[in-house]
């Protein structure tokens, strides 16, 4: 078994995770994450590591493993070796979005070089939960901060109009950090350009998102919203949207 230390090569990362390999785990993993034909995570292979063992490998070598390694990890037919390699780059990002970097020059090209890997990877993210922990923590902190990207919606728009499901999703669930800061319109917006999707995923990303702008800025947006787009939004989308209303309310949406 190879140990874990701090300097490490995307190599050495994967065959330290390799030899963690828990075969009843494994099974169990496939089954919940849809892997079989025909399914939205369908041909993705896994080791059977729970998510806080590959933590524990970020937690050891996100500060020391070069940036240039982590697209081997990232390109990885694990799953969980690709998920190490997005929590490294959540890692590397929230050291350089504390407040007093948040202008500092180094920090912005910085945080601008993980988005761009970010990006550019991103079908590498084939599945929610590798959306959903990386996502919000890296493009939903970007859109809060100085960048040289240029436009921020041009970047958003382009993941909504992706033919990939896993960029739409990265950019619904990326406005969950935008809401919590009080900002509910990108949000919104995307919620309205996704309103028909085919995908369950999207109805529940959607609803999950929809559900934030009531809780966290305004329940009355959320009524405005609502009221204009109940009547045709997917069932679970409206469910997910409604779940902190009072039974009586969620009853009247559901019967809009």
């Amino acid at each position: 078994m190879t140990y874990l230390c701090a300097m490490m090569t995307a190599k050495e990362i994967i065959r330290y995770m390799e030899s963690l390999r828990n075969e009843e785990q494994r099974q169990v993993l496939m089954r919940f994450f849809k892997t079989g034909p025909g399914e939205y995570g369908e041909g993705d292979e896994f080791l059977g590591l729970k998510v806080p063992q590959t933590r524990e490998v970020v937690k050891l070598t996100a500060g020391d493993t070069p940036l240039d390694e982590v697209p081997e990890l990232l390109m990885s037919r694990w799953h969980e070796v690709r998920l190490c390699g997005l929590l490294i780059l959540v890692a590397r990002f929230e050291k350089l979005e504390k407040k007093r970097l948040a202008d500092n020059e180094e920090s912005i090209l910085g945080r601008d070089e993980i988005v761009k890997m970010y990006l550019q990877h991103a079908e590498r993210a084939n599945n929610w939960d590798l959306v959903d922990l990386s996502a919000p923590k890296i493009l939903g902190h970007w859109l809060l901060l100085p960048t040289h990207l240029g436009d921020k919606r041009e970047v958003m728009d382009a993941l909504a109009a992706s033919d990939c499901l896993w960029r739409q999703r990265m950019g619904m669930v990326s406005t969950w950090k935008t809401t919590q800061q009080g900002d509910p319109s990108w949000c919104l917006r995307y919620a309205e350009v996704h309103l028909h999707h085919q995908h369950d995923l999207m109805h529940k990303a959607v609803g999950w998102m929809l559900r934030e702008v009531g809780k966290r800025c305004s329940m009355d947006l959320l009524r405005q919203f609502l009221e204009r787009y109940a009547h045709e939004m997917p069932r679970t989308a409206l469910r997910y949207a409604i779940e902190q209303m009072s039974p009586q309310e969620r009853r009247h949406w559901l019967e809009a």
